[in-house]
């Protein structure tokens, strides 16, 4: 990691204000744009999915309590309007209530996961574009921006900013500059203001890794959502902060921390769009992504070998530390369906018992099952030295099933696992994941409308038409 110099800080704020504004929807390459529409689908999804989740209610009844103007809608079941930045705060804890939203993953050995990185841009460019009747293609570029410039600080920041060092959850920390972003692009704010804007996200800035497991943790993604609007929206107001709120001496990079690469941002703004690379992964299954190569896995060697429940004696599964504990998916022995997103026994022991990890399985019924509670106990989750000699961006699963006749059959992880930027799911396959999410909640005529509408969101010239299809009944 490069050292931030006091007497020679590189203008990293000013840099990403000055970019912001200058580039448009003219600059973007198709293949990012194509992507970005994947991810409004697949965001639209986990929304519609998550918004009946207990946490996504008691948010939408906080934000009812409080009133207000009614600016914009939460999507999905209990759709209400209110304003942009309450908004903001209840479709990100929506979206992120599942844990099925996407994730960029580094391709550099000294970190893993980066991010969530569609929610924060998408829920924050929702409500600031449905208030301002933005076109699609004003949206769509938003969004890329948002979430370039959140991966790009994600892929700066020194590696300590994540589990195993400060224990910061960068969904929320660093996520706020994704809707920050978003909304200054959708606003139309100056370069100065837009700088102003990144300051005051900066300082308000917020999340904890240790949220995992509980309704916290998608409360880092509605905060970060809810903030980035909130930033905007004061710097359009007038309100100022530190020109160098990002880069200086007790500022983001030290504070959050302890330094960063300035290489990793300075020059890099677009090249690649980090839509491209890193790219993200669409979650396949409603939990972790780090263990989705593991599920995968399993569910090859199972149907390969032919293997019941009942002959499962013993499985050790042979992971890294991105995987297990400080990673993500700490949680030993899971008891509720919020602790199996973030279970690796668990998520073995559904596909196990199931052959598939989908809603049905992660709820609270099949966790708490007997059969569910005494296959986990079968199952061993170790770090395995050789695979965490691969460097921290390498997810790599051996698992060794062992049978109750004493046969022990093997299966290693893909390295190009499903739903992943190198075997992205295809529209069809996306298609299906929207019409399962949003089955309770639309038609299957509207959730046609969507799939095509999104398609060609830009040439739509007005997104408040596209929200409207994702939020049946709202009211005031």
């Amino acid at each position: 990691m490069s050292e931030l110099l006091p007497s020679d800080p590189p203008a990293i704020t000013q840099h990403i204000a000055d970019y912001v504004c200058a580039t448009g929807y003219d600059d973007l390459p198709a293949d990012a744009l194509e992507i970005a529409k994947r991810c409004v689908v697949d965001g639209a999804a986990v929304i519609l999915a998550g918004a009946t989740e207990p946490c996504a209610r008691i948010i939408r009844t906080h934000m009812a309590r409080i009133g207000g103007t009614a600016e914009a809608t939460t999507l999905g079941a209990g759709s209400l309007r209110g304003p942009m930045h309450l908004a903001a705060l209840a479709n990100g804890v929506a979206g992120h209530a599942l844990d099925w939203d996407d994730t960029a993953l580094s391709r550099e050995n000294d970190r893993s996961v980066l991010i969530h990185p569609t929610m924060q841009p998408l829920s924050a460019g929702l409500a600031v574009g449905e208030h301002l009747s933005v076109a699609g293609r004003d949206f769509l570029t938003a969004f890329v921006l948002g979430f370039e410039i959140q991966v790009k600080i994600a892929e700066a920041i020194d590696p300590a900013h994540f589990t195993g060092g400060r224990g910061f959850h960068s969904t929320g920390t660093i996520g706020v500059f994704g809707a920050c972003i978003a909304a200054a692009k959708l606003m139309g704010l100056s370069v100065t203001e837009t700088r102003n804007a990144i300051a005051i996200a900066a300082t308000l800035s917020s999340g904890l890794g240790i949220n995992h497991g509980t309704m916290s943790k998608p409360l880092n993604m509605g905060r970060a959502s809810e903030t980035g609007v909130t930033a905007a929206g004061l710097a359009r107001l007038g309100f100022d902060g530190p020109a160098n709120a990002l880069e200086g001496g007790r500022g983001f990079f030290e504070a959050f921390g302890g330094g960063f690469d300035p290489a990793r941002i300075s020059g890099r703004l677009g090249r690649p769009f980090a839509i491209l690379d890193p790219g993200t992964s669409t979650k396949p299954y409603p939990c972790g992504v780090v263990g989705h190569p593991g599920m995968d896995a399993m569910k090859a060697l199972v149907t390969t070998h032919g293997i019941r429940p009942e002959d499962v004696a013993r499985v050790t599964v042979r992971t890294g530390s991105n995987v297990l504990h400080p990673g993500p998916l700490r949680i030993a022995h899971a008891e509720t369906a919020l602790q199996a997103k973030f279970c690796v026994p668990f998520q073995m022991a559904a596909i196990i018992l199931r052959r598939k990890a989908g809603l049905a399985e992660f709820s609270d019924a099949f966790v708490r099952s007997s059969a569910c509670q005494e296959m986990q106990r079968r199952i061993d989750a170790v770090r395995d030295p050789a695979i965490e000699a691969l460097g921290k961006h390498r997810i790599v699963f051996e698992i060794a099933l062992t049978t109750r006749d004493g046969r022990v059959v093997t299966q290693r992880s893909a390295d190009a696992y499903r739903g992943g930027p190198d075997n992205p799911l295809n529209w069809q396959d996306l298609g299906d994941k929207f019409h399962d999410c949003a089955a309770s909640t639309l038609t299957e005529d509207e959730r046609c409308r969507f799939l095509d509408l999104a398609k060609q969101l830009d040439r739509e010239r007005d997104v408040s038409r596209m929200i409207a299809l994702l939020a049946p009944g709202a009211r005031p």
